[in-house]
């Protein structure tokens, strides 16, 4: 009997090592967003990618734009295509509330369809970047990149959040 409960007691405390060892892996090895600001991120993007030929834009391009108020975000930056003759755009935003990121992505998935709509028949190479758009939510930041270079921003994004 007593060799019968040595062998549950080792199975025991053994299957309860390996649940700990299992669970300290999974903690340690989960991805928490880094709180850094939209500012950063894009300063991260800037130095991946070069996009000096965009003009930055303020709070008045990001509403008239996106319909995005400031008091939904904490933070943003905004790249614009100089010209109306291209498609580029690259926005970070961190959210204030999560509540909101599913408004903002139906604002943002809004410009780009009518976008899409613009540049369908006048200039097919401008469409397809904005049908190739990349729309990344991570955590309470949001991307948007409208780029011949999307792949690259992206990288850069999820490289500052991680």
């Amino acid at each position: 009997m007593m060799e019968l409960l040595k062998k549950i007691n080792i199975k025991t405390c053994f299957t309860m090592l390996v649940c700990m060892i299992t669970a300290g892996a999974l903690i340690g090895c989960s991805s928490k967003t880094k709180n850094i600001s939209a500012k950063e991120v894009g300063e991260s993007i800037e130095h991946a990618v070069k996009i000096d030929a965009l003009k930055k834009g303020d709070q008045k391009k990001l509403q008239k734009l996106y319909d995005i108020s400031a008091e939904d975000v904490e933070d943003f930056v905004l790249y614009t295509a100089p010209t109306n003759i291209k498609a580029d755009e690259v926005v970070v935003l961190k959210v204030k509330d999560s509540k909101n990121i599913e408004s903002i992505k139906k604002k943002i998935l809004e410009r780009i369809d009518s976008q899409s709509k613009k540049f369908k028949d006048y200039l097919p190479n401008e469409n397809f970047l904005i049908e190739n758009h990349i729309l990344k939510i991570k955590g309470n930041y949001v991307l948007l990149a409208v780029s011949a270079q999307a792949d690259k921003i992206e990288k850069a994004f999820n490289e500052a959040l991680n």
